[in-house]
């Protein structure tokens, strides 16, 4: 389906994506603790969110 030209390039893409996102975030560390402390329960609330959804889906195709 792809080249093998166009598997490197997409996985050396995402190897220096990650990378620099990784970079950025350690950078600004500090301010997101000072900032965004409740991140944690947020993930919580939208991993729930999800799986009602989920739930709601199998239920309803029953």
């Amino acid at each position: 389906m792809f080249s093998t030209g166009q598997l490197i390039f997409a996985i050396c893409f995402f190897l220096a994506f990650v990378w620099v996102i990784r970079l950025s975030y350690k950078k600004d560390q500090r301010i997101h603790q000072k900032h965004f402390k409740g991140k944690r329960w947020v993930l919580v609330g939208f991993l729930a969110f999800f799986l009602l959804l989920l739930l709601a889906k199998i239920w309803l195709k029953q």
